[in-house]
């Protein structure tokens, strides 16, 4: 089975960056779409974007450019890279995957479209 392994939260200052990471394992990984959510407390997950395996890269229409998605094959490895943090991204945040074509699929029904999770990593901004 594909595993996620993810890591890179922790807590900044308002304005700070974080880069979380998503190790992908398992038969065929490099091949799936991998996309990122993340879910306030008592908040459904939602989906922020995706990339695929050729790169190509779908993000929610919500989702601020302060946030951007890129993957790194040699080292099995899915990043989100958040920049200017502000207190309202406080959130625990997830990586998961699926076959090409994930991020519409989350779109159109939500975060259960995913078929393989990471455990989540906090994320805390503060003032």
């Amino acid at each position: 089975e594909v595993q996620l392994v993810e890591s890179g939260g922790g807590s900044v200052q308002t304005g700070g960056s974080l880069r979380l990471s998503c190790v992908v394992s398992g038969y065929g990984a490099r091949t799936l779409s991998v996309a990122w959510f993340r879910q306030y407390p008592s908040k459904a997950r939602e989906g922020l974007g995706s990339i695929d395996a050729d790169g190509t890269k779908t993000y929610d229409e919500s989702v601020s450019d302060r946030f951007t998605i890129f993957r790194d094959n040699d080292k099995n490895t899915v990043y989100l890279q958040m920049s200017n943090l502000k207190p309202e991204d406080t959130a625990l945040y997830y990586c998961a995957a699926g076959r090409t074509g994930l991020m519409q699929r989350v779109l159109d029904r939500g975060a259960s479209a995913a078929d393989f999770w990471g455990q989540g990593t906090q994320v805390t901004v503060s003032s």
